[in-house]
């Protein structure tokens, strides 16, 4: 049985979540944001945060793309499983991520956005994870740091599992 360890308790990500809100809000005012959700991860986040964001026009869309498998290290390879089915053309898009580890996953997915010819593209995750940090990576929005560690909850799984825990704990296998 894994050992978990209280990171980041749920109060504390809703007060996160409600400040990343408040900037999207302000940063987009007047503007088309399409919110595009990297799942499996990022769909409390993305839920948690859409109901705070205050713009007039937003849309959401997910991708899905896997580097890890049922293992706790990124096997480096990126598979794209769900693509988006929203127009992004000229529109503002902003990623929705989990977490943000290696960076391989999302600058991979980043250069895919680019391909539909969005008029920006932006990056917001709940933790930006630099302990395996692989590329130089840009996130416009975060929730938290954390240097290291693998972590579970609030979306963030091992192997499909702990993701409906509503608090970030760190896992010791």
């Amino acid at each position: 049985m894994p050992e978990l360890t209280l990171v980041i308790d749920r109060d504390e990500i809703q007060r996160q979540v409600s400040k990343i809100a408040q900037a999207i809000s302000r940063d987009y005012r007047g503007r088309e944001l399409v919110m595009i959700g990297v799942l499996k991860g990022a769909f409390l986040f993305l839920a948690d945060l859409a109901r705070q964001v205050r713009l007039e026009k937003i849309s959401i869309d997910f991708l899905q793309a896997s580097s890890y498998g049922a293992d706790t290290l990124s096997s480096g390879k990126i598979i794209l499983k769900k693509d988006i089915d929203v127009d992004v053309r000229g529109k503002d898009v902003l990623v929705i991520e989990d977490i943000v580890d290696t960076g391989l996953t999302l600058s991979h997915l980043i250069d895919h956005l680019q391909g539909f010819k969005p008029a920006s593209v932006k990056v917001c995750a709940v933790i930006d994870k630099r302990e395996r940090r692989k590329t130089d990576i840009r996130i416009d929005y975060v929730g938290s740091v954390m240097e290291k560690g693998f972590l579970v909850g609030y979306g963030l799984d091992y192997a499909e599992t702990y993701r409906n825990l509503p608090d970030i704990y760190q896992m010791k296998l």
